[in-house]
């Protein structure tokens, strides 16, 4: 048992006890990143994410793996479009995996982007009223209300309703829907509908609190408090003890976001000419490395560290502390570097107090 001049001594070394997820990407392979959340999960993470942002890995089928592998942290998508699943089969699948993994699923919406959803026939139309009839409809889904309907010209189910049961109580399902948004209006409607605000990546920390004041005009709207909708935040993270090579990867990684999702920059209010630029010399998607690495030189260390952590395990610490000032509940590391457990154990999150 230690001392209070011992408790308050190791309080001072501690880090914040802010709340920390970890996301996965594409990488590593699918077995690698179950250890991975298995090693978050034993660090004390609070949740894992798997992003689905590119024609590269399915995100629920990772999702159901990881919650076969763990015991207790949450699962989330981070996100999966309204897009490519139905209403029907995005409220069908959720259940399943809340089956699998009870009460520790998080369901992460988001609104997809172009090119790649032009490439696929995906007409990307009043993104912000399809995204409030699609958690309409899959909430009433998942409480298991009988003859669903909804018409609409973004989307259509007549009379449905979840088969589940087989026999036995037809028993709810608890399952929180979180959107990833970027800009103020799906803030605003993250804040009205959600139960949570996977604020995206790549944002710097002065634009994270106007949007949480966002949030909060669509909670207001709705009846609702600000504290009543969960708030974590992607921040991305390079990692190296050579801190130039981990700037260097933040530079890159940030010129290809640039260039590919411009709309990234301009809603932290980078100059429309410099986006237009970075967008001209990274090309088309998905980019030719010489191309990320002209474009790489236009986004100076000044930049990049606005929006990305990145250098040392002490800088990336240092730097992470003015996005758990924005008043969001949770960081989620999203890495660059693909030292994965290196990381997860540098961002680790400090333990309770009534634990030491």
């Amino acid at each position: 048992m230690k001392t209070p001049n011992e408790i308050a001594e190791l309080a001072g070394s501690l880090r914040s006890p802010m709340k920390y997820g970890f996301a996965v990407l594409d990488r590593p392979s699918v077995p690698e990143q179950l250890e991975l959340a298995q090693l978050a999960e034993e660090n004390g993470y609070s949740s894992i994410w798997v992003c689905e942002t590119r024609l590269a890995r399915d995100a629920i089928s990772v999702m159901g793996a990881i919650a076969a592998r763990t015991q207790r942290i949450q699962i989330g998508s981070g996100v999966v479009n309204t897009w490519n699943r139905n209403p029907a089969l995005m409220a069908m699948t959720f259940a399943t995996l809340n089956n699998l993994a009870p009460d520790r699923v998080i369901m992460g919406l988001g609104a997809y982007w172009d090119p790649l959803a032009a490439k696929q026939g995906i007409v990307r139309s009043k993104p912000l009223t399809q995204m409030r009839q699609y958690v309409d409809v899959v909430r009433r889904l998942l409480a298991l209300e009988e003859n669903v309907t909804f018409k609409s010209d973004l989307l259509s189910v007549d009379g449905l309703s979840l088969d589940l049961g087989h026999g036995d109580p037809r028993v709810p399902q608890n399952v929180p829907i979180y959107l990833g948004p970027t800009g103020p209006k799906m803030m605003e409607l993250a804040g009205e509908v959600a139960d949570g605000a996977l604020i995206n990546g790549l944002l710097k920390p002065d634009y994270i609190v106007e949007s949480i004041e966002h949030i909060r005009i669509g909670a207001e709207r709705a009846g609702r408090a600000l504290d009543d909708i969960a708030k974590p935040v992607y921040v991305n993270v390079a990692l190296d003890e050579d801190g130039d090579n981990a700037r260097r990867a933040a530079r890159r990684l940030y010129a290809m976001y640039l260039g590919q999702q411009p709309h990234i920059g301009l809603a932290s209010g980078l100059p429309e000419e410099f986006l237009a630029e970075v967008k001209r010399v990274v090309g088309q998607w998905p980019s030719r490395p010489e191309a990320l690495d002209e474009a790489t030189e236009l986004v100076t260390e000044d930049i990049a560290l606005n929006y990305i952590a990145a250098g040392t395990r002490e800088e990336c610490q240092e730097q992470l502390k003015k996005w758990e000032a924005t008043g969001v509940d949770e960081i989620v590391i999203l890495p660059l570097t693909e030292n994965y457990e290196a990381m997860i154990e540098a961002f680790r999150p400090a333990p309770a107090l009534s634990s030491v």
